[in-house]
């Protein structure tokens, strides 16, 4: 909050970006006092392990607005690539896919999220973030396609292994799966990745020359500087208490 640099950009360049997660069912104050803890970029709230609603996406997004913080929205499954434009459309300036691990998804999602030409999103509903800038249709498209964040979330051995793959121009950052990561190194005990360190280790060496960013579910602010110095730039916390 209070930087005028665009957040598509802060993400693209390598600043630090903090966001924290808030329930979509959430009024203003607290909101408002979620925000106070501290300097976030952002607020994400989920479709995937949460129930979701439309008109309360739509709501939460008004609200967020007024208090001057972009949204961030998991989607609940990653067949449901093809409905970021409509997804969009309610808000959010950011939109994740979870378990991600066919580049087929990546191209879906890059289709569907940005305008033509390069993509293919439908114009365009009035509740779209930055619709105060008006309905004049080719100066949105080129708004938004310069800052919509698309995320990506890599959890399973099978998307590390395939990275490179799911890193084409137009995915802004991969954000990281730890939980359900865990299970399938368990189900692969033999694979070279022990750790989950090692997982991100490997990620971070092969996409360190692409133009995308890695971000992580630490969820507790003591956990930055872990994470900061192996070269994650995008951080998703819990509100502080």
């Amino acid at each position: 909050m209070g930087n005028e640099t665009p957040l598509k950009e802060r993400i693209r360049r390598g600043d630090i970006v903090i966001g924290v997660s808030a329930s979509m069912d959430a009024t203003k104050s607290q909101l408002e006092d979620i925000l106070s803890k501290d300097d976030y970029g952002f607020v994400m709230t989920d479709s995937q392990h949460s129930p979701f609603s439309e008109h309360k996406m739509v709501d939460f997004c008004n609200m967020a607005d007024e208090v001057g913080i972009p949204v961030h929205l998991r989607i609940d499954h990653p067949r449901h690539a093809y409905l970021l434009g409509n997804l969009a459309d309610l808000g959010p300036a950011m939109l994740e896919i979870p378990l991600v691990e066919d580049p087929a998804t990546v191209r879906e999602a890059i289709e569907f999220f940005y305008f033509p030409p390069k993509g293919r999103r439908s114009f365009v509903g009035g509740n779209r973030w930055g619709a105060e800038l008006g309905n004049d249709m080719n100066m949105y498209a080129e708004w938004w396609n310069n800052n919509g964040i698309l995320c990506i979330q890599i959890e399973s051995l099978r998307a590390i292994e395939n990275i490179r793959a799911l890193s084409p121009p137009g995915v802004d950052m991969f954000s990281w799966g730890p939980s359900d990561l865990e299970w399938d190194r368990k189900m692969h005990p033999h694979h070279p990745f022990k750790t989950d360190d090692d997982c991100i280790k490997h990620v971070m060496d092969q996409v360190n020359d692409l133009d995308v960013r890695m971000s992580y579910r630490s969820y507790d602010p003591k956990l930055r500087n872990k994470y900061l110095d192996m070269g994650v730039t995008v951080l998703f916390e819990q509100p502080q208490t």
